[in-house]
């Protein structure tokens, strides 16, 4: 401006969407003055009244976006939910949140205190062509002082391979990999080999889930497979290995008398050499060493990864050997007072990552995840 005392010219009515109050859109409407420059000389003619809330030409207010990037950022929700809060379309929700999130990124203490991570693969929707589907999300896993963990999502990075863990890892500030204490991963070597080169001071945690995941599907494999030797094809409504497939996969101590005693009479009518039975033994088995105390769970894996081998059935055996590969990063579960990668799982699974990678990035965004688990 010139310096000029300038006069009033009027009003124009500026309406912004504020936060949700009472769970409803709010509109905020602004009578904002218009002045007017004396000075026949000066460039300016008219100009607006401004102030921090509202910025010129803005759809939402300031108080808007950051309530908007903090619930992206604490609760299990997506921009497009956010969106119908405001009262505004996908693309004006996003630009201004996408806006907000790279603020808080390029903040230096994002990355402080980080002492356990996460890392997963994700894909991207499959309406996206022409581009590398397969992205690596790295998750923030530090629990709180009260032990509760609130998963951070850090950095979605395009590629699925140790390739690009590794290259995140290296590209992070000078001592940033020294804090990390514990990482935890699924059974992927790209991975494993990504903490062995850039965390050699992190403890490598192979997630509880998966381990229990791979019996589920040995025990599954089994049942096809002697279904098959049996009947001569994929099961039926009526065939009794298929009557049970739903069973096979949950944990005994949950099963009701009722489907207790299905099991028992569909095994004894479809299981004569009893494989399925010994796998599903097996991963029972596998299951309890979670649900015991460290001491006692460490004590049962160690004898389960050393007795499976001598298991006649072939699909155990295969678990066994899968097992072994990766003794250290099971047992590591115990040591490290039950570390999960569940965090990850529960962000991937949130269509935050979605909407993040697919349109533009909310690299460095936390997600709150309550548990965990």
């Amino acid at each position: 401006m010139c310096g000029v005392l300038a006069v009033g010219h009027g009003r124009r009515v500026h309406v912004v969407h504020d936060a949700p109050c009472f769970d409803q859109v709010t509109l905020v409407r602004w009578r904002k003055r218009i002045w007017r420059c004396r000075e026949p000389l000066c460039a300016t003619d008219t100009f607006s009244e401004t102030h921090d809330l509202a910025p010129p030409r803005a759809v939402l207010t300031t108080r808007a976006v950051r309530w908007a990037v903090d619930a992206l950022s604490q609760d299990d929700t997506t921009v497009s939910a956010l969106a119908r809060h405001l009262g505004v379309d996908w693309h004006t929700a996003w630009t201004a949140i996408e806006a907000e999130a790279k603020v808080r990124v390029g903040k230096p203490d994002r990355l402080h205190n980080v002492t356990a991570l996460g890392v997963d693969e994700h894909i991207w929707r499959p309406s996206r062509v022409g581009i590398d589907r397969a992205v690596t999300i790295v998750v923030d896993l530090t629990p709180d002082q009260d032990g509760c963990l609130h998963a951070r999502l850090l950095d979605a990075v395009v590629g699925r391979s140790g390739t690009a863990y590794k290259a995140w890892l290296q590209a992070q500030p000078d001592g940033f990999t020294a804090t990390v204490e514990h990482a935890a991963l699924d059974p992927f070597r790209g991975y494993a080999n990504a903490i062995r080169d850039e965390l050699p001071d992190a403890v490598a945690v192979l997630d509880a889930f998966h381990v229990v995941r791979l019996c589920t599907q040995v025990v599954d494999e089994v049942r096809r497979r002697v279904q098959q030797e049996q009947i001569g094809h994929r099961g039926h409504k009526d065939d009794p290995l298929y009557q049970i497939r739903g069973i096979l996969r949950h944990g005994v101590e949950h099963l009701s008398e009722r489907q207790q005693a299905k099991l028992t009479r569909c095994l004894e009518a479809g299981d004569p050499d009893r494989e399925v039975d010994v796998a599903w033994q097996c991963y029972q088995q596998r299951r309890s060493i979670y649900h015991a105390t460290a001491a006692e769970g460490q004590r049962i894996a160690e004898k389960l990864i050393a007795s499976f081998p001598t298991c006649p059935i072939p699909e155990v055996a295969r678990l066994s050997r899968t097992l072994t590969a990766w003794r250290q990063q099971v047992l590591a579960y115990f040591d490290t007072g039950g570390v999960s990668n569940g965090g990850t799982e529960a962000i991937n699974l949130a269509d935050q990552v979605q909407d993040a990678c697919l349109n533009g990035g909310l690299s460095g965004v936390s997600v709150r995840v309550v548990g965990g688990g």
